[in-house]
């Protein structure tokens, strides 16, 4: 495991190496620490659904995110990697505040790496949603 990156690099990666609808989410990069990220997924109409709801696929998009930046954080720099399983619990709806998406990589081998994600109100601290993830390192 190399060294961690800085949380201004860890937001430049959001701008070269997601897709622009990704970048539309318009996260922020909050903390980083040796194999775990949090961001901040800002609340907007675009992402809500009715009651100011935020979207679930908002919130996967999310979490598949921070994970690619706690896998940056674990290797000290970009590896490429794809999603092999992403699971995903709603435990509550989010409404009317920004969300905390914490990324954490459990395990990282030669060929594949393992993480948990858990979003949570950014006003009342509340979890809203955990996923699980494996990634193939390529």
């Amino acid at each position: 495991m190399n060294p961690t990156v800085d949380i201004a690099s860890l937001q430049s990666a959001l701008k070269e190496l997601f897709a622009p609808w990704v970048q539309a989410l318009d996260l922020q990069v909050v903390q980083a620490s040796e194999s775990s990220v949090v961001l901040r997924l800002p609340t907007s109409d675009q992402l809500a659904r009715t009651g100011g709801m935020l979207c679930g696929q908002a919130m996967m998009a999310a979490a598949d995110t921070a994970m690619v930046l706690a896998l940056i954080q674990h290797f000290g720099e970009f590896r490429p990697c794809t999603t092999v399983q992403l699971s995903t619990s709603f435990l509550r709806p989010l409404s009317n505040q920004d969300a905390l998406v914490e990324a954490r990589v459990l395990r990282a081998g030669k060929a594949l790496a393992f993480g948990e994600i858990e979003l949570r109100g950014a006003d009342d601290g509340k979890s809203v949603s955990r996923a699980s993830t494996t990634y193939a390192l390529l």
